[in-house]
């Protein structure tokens, strides 16, 4: 594996493992004053609502960016919970019926496909995850990111910011599977296939 990213996997897992516990800390507490009669608070609704969306984005920044040890498998009601709590009810919609248990190094090259698709989406689309792997991207309006697609296929980081990092990671963690990552655009649509 490249060393480069098994060290930022690493990286990734140590701060997406040191930052869900506290965050869930906040949860419980959250759920300790609703209990206690705050529940129909705005404010509290607020950090409820806060801290449901960062719960989901660890869990699917976990995966995405994690480390994936060899043998690990990813169950089909985990993978389903933590698409939906990460996408929640945004604008981008899911279609991946029965996604079944995948491996977790397999699972993270998805979820990472995942996340530079639902870039092209800024103005809502629907993503469709199909075994074998292709993820595609449709909606009447894409963004067409071409700096983050060029890194994407040089596989490399260069001049992208933080919020592209997902465009250099994935030829790597494709690499790792062994094979390589295909694009493939049309109108309307984008598709990735590994």
């Amino acid at each position: 594996m490249d060393e480069e990213f098994d060290l930022a996997t690493r990286i990734a897992s140590r701060i997406c493992h040191d930052l869900i516990s506290p965050v869930g800390a906040i949860g419980n507490g959250v759920e300790l004053l609703g209990m206690a009669g705050l529940q129909n608070s705005p404010e509290l609704g607020l950090v409820d609502e806060s801290v449901k969306d960062a719960q989901g984005r660890i869990k699917f920044f976990r995966v995405a960016f994690g480390r994936a040890e060899d043998g690990q498998g990813v169950g089909e009601a985990e993978i389903v919970t933590t698409l939906k709590e990460y996408l929640g009810g945004g604008r981008v919609r899911l279609n991946w019926p029965q996604p079944g248990t995948v491996s977790r190094a397999e699972l993270r090259a998805v979820f990472l496909a995942i996340n530079c698709l639902e870039t092209e989406l800024a103005f809502g689309g629907t993503i469709e995850v199909r075994p074998g792997w292709e993820v595609t991207a449709r909606a009447e309006r894409l963004r067409d990111d071409a700096a983050a697609w060029a890194a994407l296929a040089r596989g490399d980081g260069d001049g992208l910011g933080p919020e592209q990092v997902q465009f250099a990671l994935l030829p790597r963690a494709v690499a790792a599977l062994g094979r390589s990552v295909k694009v493939q655009r049309a109108v309307g649509e984008i598709s990735l296939r590994f």
